[in-house]
């Protein structure tokens, strides 16, 4: 009987955050272990509530949503968003430059499998997130990574970028806020990548899922507010800030010369209108949530949840001999450092899977974000503050003693 074997396409594609270790973390629940899983920033498993807006959206009128909308999207959501995004900078955008999608995934496959051509490269920052990556690899093309700086904040190096730039690169991508690091990029840097995309004729793609997601005070930029003369492809949605990441709800905006891009959009085009058209249903809240930022700002602010859970997080991780971490400007994620020498870490998805085993808290470790070294691994700050307080005690105590064997 013939062995029906997996696609070619899928050889480099790799989803750690629903891999192995969250395999083997959903055995342990099973079993009847309580393990506490910081592997996917996904708030409402966590205690986190919709907002009442988007609540009262959602059931004000659902029998707007029982039919097939445009395939770019219900016109009054396309409306907000391109509002929401005309007030952050972003010139001579309209409503039909807007496509809404199940999440950001959907979108950025889209964009990817409509703009690459075999063989092209495009830019990708190190660490990095899968989806990214994966959607590059399936659509035939090749990620080229430009290595973030801890040092630095974690900010990208330029010198780098431009070493990684040959004959086939067409794009770059800037994930700002940025996971898994979450560090938020400043105007400065935002503006020296949009430099950098112009000299090389690069087209840009701009995740910027969390940039209402930003604390301390600091304000997030986009690109395409700094590049009406580029192509930029920008990437948002409601998941995150509204906490309703079950309802799919992202949404692209293609800015810049679209004059250029008439064959590009026709193929955006073509792949939306393969699916008909995306969840209507979650449609029917983009007006109500991007008028109602307040639940989202207290849940930033000191006192504020998010808040409160970064600063406990950080708290008991300084304490811990041989591990080092940036903190974050925003999300509610970090990237912490292992000193591998004192651990004798040869293979971080040891490291987290020992972690799991000993302590039953789930981390993905660090290539599960295209990076290259066993020294990192990243955390989801979601649980209460008491509660992630203490599975960074229960790491201080497995690491006291730990050597890789």
């Amino acid at each position: 009987m013939q062995i029906i074997k997996r696609s070619d396409k899928l050889e480099k594609v790799h989803s750690d955050i629903r891999g192995p270790l969250f395999v083997e973390a959903n055995k342990m629940s099973a079993e009847g272990i309580k393990v506490m899983k910081l592997n996917t920033g996904n708030p409402a498993t966590f205690g986190f509530k919709m907002p009442d807006s988007v609540k009262n959206a959602l059931i004000a009128d659902p029998d707007r949503a029982t039919a097939y909308c445009d395939l770019r999207g219900m016109p009054d959501a396309r409306q907000a968003i391109m509002e929401y995004h005309t007030a952050k900078g972003i010139k001579g955008i309209e409503p039909d430059d807007i496509y809404i999608g199940n999440g950001v995934s959907e979108l950025v496959s889209m964009a990817m499998t409509a703009f690459l051509n075999y063989g092209d490269e495009i830019l990708v920052p190190a660490p990095d997130y899968s989806l990214w990556t994966n959607s590059i690899h399936i659509a035939g093309a090749v990620p080229v990574y430009y290595e973030c700086d801890e040092e630095n904040h974690w900010m990208p190096d330029l010198d780098i970028i431009k070493k990684r730039i040959t004959s086939k690169t067409r794009a770059i991508v800037i994930i700002n806020p940025n996971n898994p690091t979450g560090v938020l990029y400043p105007k400065e840097m935002v503006q020296a990548l949009v430099d950098l995309a112009r000299e090389y004729n690069l087209v840009v793609f701009s995740d910027e899922i969390y940039d209402r997601l930003v604390m301390d005070g600091k304000e997030h930029v986009s690109p395409a507010a700094l590049a009406p003369d580029l192509l930029t492809i920008t990437f948002n949605g409601l998941s995150k800030s509204h906490i309703v990441c079950g309802f799919r709800c992202g949404w692209m905006v293609i800015s810049g010369p679209k004059e250029n891009a008439s064959d590009f959009m026709a193929g955006i085009n073509q792949l939306a209108a393969m699916r008909l058209c995306a969840n209507a249903l979650m449609q029917l809240v983009i007006p109500a949530a991007l008028k109602d930022d307040a639940s989202t700002k207290a849940l930033l602010a000191p006192g504020g949840r998010i808040y409160e859970q970064r600063e406990a997080c950080m708290r008991e991780l300084t304490k811990i001999e041989g591990v080092t971490c940036e903190k974050n400007d925003a999300a509610f994620y970090i990237f912490p450092k292992l000193d591998v020498k004192k651990f004798n870490i040869t293979n971080d998805e040891k490291f987290a899977l020992d972690y799991l085993h000993s302590k039953h808290v789930l981390v993905i470790p660090g290539r599960g974000f295209s990076w290259n070294k066993n020294d990192h691994f990243r955390i989801v700050m979601l649980p209460e503050p008491d509660q992630l307080a203490q599975a960074m005690r229960d790491l201080g105590d497995f690491l006291k003693d730990y050597k890789q064997k």
